[in-house]
This record gives C-alpha cells, sequence and structure tokens, in this order.
C-alpha cells in the first residue's frame, strides 16, 4: 500500500466518519446545553477519549479479530501489513463475510433513511419513497433473502454474515429510536448531569457503529481505520464546542451521507462476492457524493447568509 493511497483511504474515513456523525454532534450540542460547565469540560474530554480510542478504535479490531480468530488479538490488529502468506490467507477468507454483513447493515440503514426518516428532500423522487413507508421492511426484507441465497452457493458463513448484519441493523436503530425519546425528555427535564453522561456515551456508541461498519468499505487495516474515524470523532467534537447550527444551515449533507452509505454498502456487498474493486473507489464516491450535496446545500442557502 503506498502512500498516496494511504492518504487518500484515511480522508476518505475522516470525511465519511464526519457526516455520518452529524446527528450524533446534534444530538451533543442540545443535552449539553442542559449540563453544568463542570460536566460538559468532562464529556468533551473523557467521552472523547472514549469515544476515539474505544468505540472507534476497540470496535474495529474486534470486529476483525472475532471474523478470524486464527489471526489472534496482534495479528488482527497489524494483518493487513503482513507479508506472511498464512495470515493473507486467513483475511481473504474470513473478509466476505465481515463485508456482506457490513454492506446489509448499511444497505438497510440508506433504506430506512429513504422510506420512513424526516429529511429535506434533495433529490427527485425521495419525495415519493417517504409516501410508501409501508414497504421499507418488505423492500430489506427480499434484499436479504436475494444475498442469502447467493450466498449460500458460496459460503453458507456469507449467508450468516448477512443475517448478522440486518440482525445489527434492527437492534441499533432499536436504540436509536429510544435515544430520540429520551433526548426530549432530558432537554425538558432535570435528571442529573451524570445520568445525560452516561445516555450521550451509549448514543455515541449507538452512532459510531454506521462509521466503523463502513470504514470496511475502503480498507480491511485497523490502524488505518482508527486513524481516519478517530480525526473524524475530533472534527465532530469540534462541531458539538462550536456551533452546530452552522452545520443544521447545511440541510442537504445529511442526503449526502445517506448516499454514500448506501453506495459503500453495495461495494461491500460486491466486494464480498469476490468484484474486486479498487481500494481508491470508496474514498472517491465519498468526496463525490458529500460534495455533490454540498454545493446543493450552498446553493439553497438564503442569499446574503453566510456558509
Amino acid at each position: 500500500m503506498d502512500i498516496l493511497s494511504i492518504i487518500l483511504i484515511v480522508a476518505g474515513l475522516c470525511l465519511f466518519e464526519t457526516i455520518t456523525s452529524i446527528d450524533n454532534a446534534i444530538i451533543n450540542a442540545e443535552v449539553l446545553s442542559t449540563m453544568s460547565q463542570k460536566a460538559r469540560r468532562w464529556f468533551l474530554l473523557w467521552g472523547l477519549l472514549f469515544a476515539v480510542f474505544v468505540i472507534r478504535g476497540v470496535l474495529p479490531w474486534l470486529i476483525v479479530w472475532m471474523s478470524t480468530p486464527a489471526l489472534g488479538p496482534v495479528g488482527a490488529l497489524t494483518a493487513t501489513f503482513s507479508s506472511d502468506p498464512a495470515v493473507i490467507a486467513a483475511i481473504e477468507q474470513s473478509a466476505p463475510m465481515l463485508l456482506v454483513g457490513g454492506g446489509t447493515f448499511l444497505v438497510f440503514l440508506f433504506f430506512h433513511w429513504l422510506f420512513l426518516e424526516d429529511k429535506n428532500f434533495g433529490l427527485r423522487g425521495e419525495r415519493f419513497f417517504a409516501t410508501k413507508g409501508v414497504w421499507f421492511f418488505a423492500i430489506v426484507s427480499i434484499i436479504l433473502a436475494a444475498i442469502v441465497w447467493l450466498a449460500l452457493g458460496r459460503d453458507p458463513m456469507m449467508a450468516f454474515g448477512a443475517v448478522i448484519g440486518s440482525t445489527a441493523f434492527f437492534i441499533v436503530h432499536g436504540f436509536r429510536q429510544n435515544a430520540e425519546e429520551q433526548e426530549r425528555k432530558m432537554v425538558s427535564g432535570d435528571l442529573s448531569d451524570i445520568s445525560k453522561i452516561f445516555y450521550l456515551e451509549i448514543i455515541d456508541a449507538t452512532f459510531s457503529i454506521d462509521g466503523v461498519l463502513g470504514a470496511f468499505a475502503f480498507t480491511m487495516a485497523v490502524p488505518l481505520i482508527i486513524v481516519g474515524n478517530g480525526i473524524g470523532a475530533l472534527i465532530v467534537r469540534e462541531i458539538t464546542v462550536r456551533n452546530v447550527d452552522s452545520i443544521k444551515k447545511y440541510q442537504y449533507l445529511k442526503n449526502g451521507a445517506m448516499y454514500s452509505i448506501f453506495c459503500l454498502g453495495i461495494i461491500m456487498i460486491l466486494d464480498s462476492f469476490g468484484f474486486a474493486i479498487p481500494s481508491f473507489v470508496s474514498p472517491i464516491i465519498t468526496f463525490g457524493v458529500v460534495g455533490y450535496f454540498l454545493v446543493m446545500s450552498l446553493r439553497a442557502m438564503p442569499k446574503g447568509e453566510p456558509a
């Protein structure tokens, strides 16, 4: 892996982590506004360390280790930089299960947003899908059945990986639905700062799953994932601290995040079925999609309003 590829991958990971964590930053900012200065400082320091080093650091390492137990803990961290043929073979054998699971999760996430979530309509057709929310469960069930059927012909563990990806989606979605209800109570209620800190840590953990799973569309190298997602988490912290309202003005950024999630999910699924997709494709698609919706957001701003 040459230095240019590494820079492109890390930059793509950083951008992807940032745009997929915008909702997280908004929730953090709104809850933090109801907390004392001491509690805010504690969360922004220790909470950030937990988010970067534990969630976005340990989680991808655990995923690689669990999908390829033979590597061991150290091997899971350094596998993609190893020249040992046995290590390379182990990664190649376990990668399809991991990729198809992560891809299924991301594709489900996109269709949930397309059919069921409130949004600013950016592209033609989005309003139509938003009126057909009842079809979400039918669509994702058909997609899962098709992936499992095709995967069974290659490797039963791939089929199992797709099922795990769909299961993870519905578990995470359940936590997020509950989080939205709890957020309203916390902003208007008088819960203790400690309770709010624990709540924010749990929410950050659920929101980080998108970025961690999507990161495998960029690379299987855990150190690069940690660096890219870690930088993205630092940017999200700055958004939270400085002025989250300035991000809200870019009304189509969430659209860009979701379409990039869909593209990365498709790439991961195709990759799991043996389609050789170069490593530079995922970062380029992410920059292109997000850039397009950023331009849309800028054009939609009232004239004279600072970007």
